[in-house]
């Protein structure tokens, strides 16, 4: 294994060296492994003259390949490399663990992650399902596709050729692939025709509707495991569909089969595994841009195509470049408010009953607020308020909020006592609380104190199934000196800004993360490799 990284190294400085602009004199490559890959820096230095970046894909393809290398050797999990390159061809790698990952943006600071194989679950896949037999209708599906057909024919001036139907066999198979049936509706189509083929890109708005095969192949890939990192993660909240428990509350779920796309990261897909008041082939909307959770969109396929049948009866539509471009979006109905998203400067008297995320910021610092109004929302699960204190919780203590970012002017966490459906809580304080009452919360998994002067930080180690902590230093110092670290912690947050890389490194030993010895190869290339 040292051999292949020697040789993985002299590789990437052989490259860097063919690369080298006239007159340098050094160049250091470095990187620090993430969950997308390799972050990675570079410069040449030059006599007399400004760095110039390192270039060119065969070193960090390089790169890569000797951060697997070391990684391999060592058995670390993430790995920090730098090479240094001369014009003489001496070169030198040195490497070490990456214990913690220097954050910025909004949450600054360093991450050290203690357990690798934990993940957060996803309220949905504990959902009850739904025992309601599935809206579809074969027969009337494929009248509909054909009237649908016809239509956009007359609209176009001419008919769109779908691709040759599938076979019954061909549909076994990839029913069998797929893990489950799909819907008989959306079967029975692919019997007519194999997706929208060439010609009719758009049949499902700007969707096309894919192939047989394609459906079994996104959906293989679609579901392997997506992590974004305990950043993004320890604070996330998924919203409920509307109509309420029609969905399940997850980003994905191997029961939400794709079978149309605009290949942007977004599908259509048909949920054979729906929650509660849903039915088996609804038809949902999933993907990338769906971060809050999926959207409902009908019962069943053959619904879908109703819609857009009275789409076109209605001449709720335009055409452009020989295509059909529906002017109202097709999409679920709002049965319980107008949006499940509230934000604002203050809380309104009369908060509509369908808010389920409240976001209240301010550009300066105000005055308390009261957060009574919300009880008026007995679905909200999300509520952030910047800039605007509050000095009693007590109207949230029969809300299901999971996630409450709050800054607590007086008062207490006492009405935070048992609440079952927090799971994330973000406190700024303008003087000292007691965090006792947290310890009574079942499903708290997330806490950020870094901004909250807190009397009795050993309480922490009471707090059941707790997985991620955001503390300052001074904060991570009481808590590891009375050796109060919660026993199921995941993820650790030094918070600050201007935390130096030592202090970073020395608390991240405290936890039990150790950089140990670090990797180095030194060598000297040939004459004819640089």
């Amino acid at each position: 294994m040292a051999e292949q990284v020697e040789q993985g190294v002299a590789r990437v400085a052989e490259s860097i060296a063919a690369n080298a602009p006239e007159g340098w004199t050094e160049a250091v490559l470095a990187s620090r492994q993430g969950l997308f890959g390799l972050g990675v820096s570079g410069r040449y230095t030059i006599a007399g003259e400004k760095p110039r970046p390192v270039h060119g894909a065969a070193i960090f393809q390089g790169l890569d390949d000797v951060t697997a290398a070391v990684g391999a050797a060592r058995g670390w999990e993430r790995t920090n490399l730098e090479i240094r390159c001369r014009p003489s061809g001496e070169f030198a790698l040195t490497a070490s663990r990456q214990v913690v990952s220097r954050l910025h943006d909004a949450r600054p600071g360093f991450l050290a992650v203690l357990d690798h194989d934990c993940r957060l679950s996803q309220p949905g896949f504990a959902q009850e399902e739904s025992g309601a037999a599935p809206a579809g209708d074969p027969e009337l599906a494929v009248t509909r596709l054909r009237a649908y057909l016809e239509r956009r024919a007359d609209i176009l001036g001419h008919a769109e050729r779908l691709p040759p139907p599938v076979t019954t066999t061909a549909l076994d198979d990839a029913e069998r692939r797929l893990g489950r049936p799909l819907p008989a509706d959306l079967r029975a189509l692919y019997l007519i025709a194999d997706g929208s083929g060439d010609e009719a890109i758009g049949l499902f708005g700007s969707l096309a509707w894919m192939p047989l095969a394609r459906v079994v192949a996104v959906n293989a890939n679609l579901w392997e495991p997506v992590w974004s990192g305990w950043e993004t993660s320890w604070d996330s909240v998924v919203l409920d569909a509307e109509p309420l428990d029609t969905v399940r509350r997850c980003h994905e779920h191997p029961g939400w089969l794709p079978f149309a796309t605009a290949d942007d990261g977004n599908y259509l897909a048909v949920d054979m595994s729906p929650a509660r008041a849903g039915r088996p082939g609804q038809v949902i909307q999933i993907g990338r841009d769906y971060y809050d959770g999926p959207l409902y969109v009908c019962d069943s396929v053959t619904s879908l195509l109703a819609r857009y049948l009275d789409l076109l009866e209605r001449d709720a539509y335009e055409v452009e470049e020989d295509e059909v471009d529906y002017i109202e979006f097709v999409e679920g109905p709002r049965e319980f408010g107008s949006s499940p998203e509230l934000v604002a400067d203050g809380i309104p008297q009369d908060v509509p009953p369908g808010v389920q995320t409240v976001l209240i910021h301010c550009n300066a610092p105000s005055g308390l607020m009261d957060l009574t109004p919300l009880t008026a929302a007995p679905h909200l699960r999300r509520l952030e308020l910047h800039r605007r204190p509050v000095d009693d919780l007590s109207p949230l203590r029969e809300l299901p909020v999971e996630f409450l970012g709050v800054t607590l002017h007086g008062g207490d966490l006492a009405p935070l006592a048992g609440h079952r459906h927090l799971t994330a809580l973000d406190l700024a304080t303008s003087g000292p609380v007691d965090i006792s009452p947290l310890r009574t919360v079942p499903n708290l998994r997330g806490l950020d104190l870094s901004r909250a002067e807190v009397r009795n930080l050993t309480a922490l180690a009471e707090c059941p199934g707790l997985r991620y902590l955001a503390l300052t230093a001074g904060q991570w110092a009481v808590l590891l000196d009375q050796g109060a670290l919660p026993a199921t912690l995941a993820a650790a947050r030094l918070a600050g800004a201007e935390v130096p890389d030592d202090v970073a490194l020395a608390w991240a030993e405290r936890l039990g993360r150790f950089v140990g010895e670090p990797f180095t190869v030194t060598g000297t290339l040939a004459p004819d490799g640089g």
